[in-house]
């Protein structure tokens, strides 16, 4: 009953957390899709200098680990330059997470572009459109209900990913989950801690499947 009365002292701490942890992976998802947005428009641009440069930036984040990317941007960069440090720790938790999640996405968003009819662009062309109203008018509009389900996939992924951030002592429900557990010499605390990350992916999931049903193309 003692061990059952200090669980429940310490879930507000954990219900902290475990928002810090929603509000994360939602902002790093947002800045990911749009930075994803355009690599997916530089990866399919006929510029071939452009087509590199947003390959490699793929290629370097998606060959790379996440939590290598973390040390770099919070550890590193202050090493390179002074200038270069950023304050506290949600900043470099956002911008590793967004870069991350930003490579993963551009893959998701060419994949979606690619899929639709080309005899699309063909009649845009043919209405006298250029290729980049073809594209914001046409293409990328029709894409995005074909992004729901992979990008709903990606967004459970980075939640539980951003447990990573607690290396850097940011408070999400990873951090406060490991402090309670040091604090009590207990590792029960990692039970509640597992049934909100279970929650959290179970809600996402819910609302994605939803989102699926109701604008997806899939049947």
């Amino acid at each position: 009953m003692d061990l059952l009365t200090k669980m429940m002292g310490y879930m507000p701490a954990l219900l902290e957390g475990a928002l810090n942890t929603v509000l994360l992976t939602i902002i790093s998802v947002c800045f990911g899709a749009v930075l994803g947005l355009f690599l997916a428009l530089g990866r399919l641009s006929k510029n071939k200098m452009v087509d590199k440069v947003c390959w490699t930036y793929i290629w370097l984040f998606r060959g790379t680990p996440l939590l290598m990317q973390l040390f770099f941007i919070y550890y590193a960069l202050p090493l390179i330059h002074k200038s270069l440090t950023l304050p506290g720790q949600w900043i470099p938790a956002l911008l590793a997470l967004s870069l991350n999640s930003a490579a993963y996405l551009a893959e998701i968003i060419r994949a979606a572009i690619q899929s639709i009819d080309k005899g699309q662009m063909e009649a845009a062309k043919a209405l006298g459109m250029s290729y980049g109203q073809a594209m914001k008018r046409i293409i990328v509009p029709q894409s995005y209900r074909r992004l729901i389900p992979p990008v709903g996939n990606e967004l459970i992924a980075l939640l539980k990913d951003s447990s990573l951030v607690s290396i850097i002592g940011m408070t999400e429900l990873m951090k406060v989950t490991t402090q309670v557990s040091a604090r009590e010499s207990n590792a029960i605390i990692y039970i509640p801690a597992m049934v909100l990350y279970l929650i959290m992916t179970t809600v996402f999931t819910y609302v994605f499947e939803k989102f699926e049903k109701k604008y997806s193309v899939y049947e």
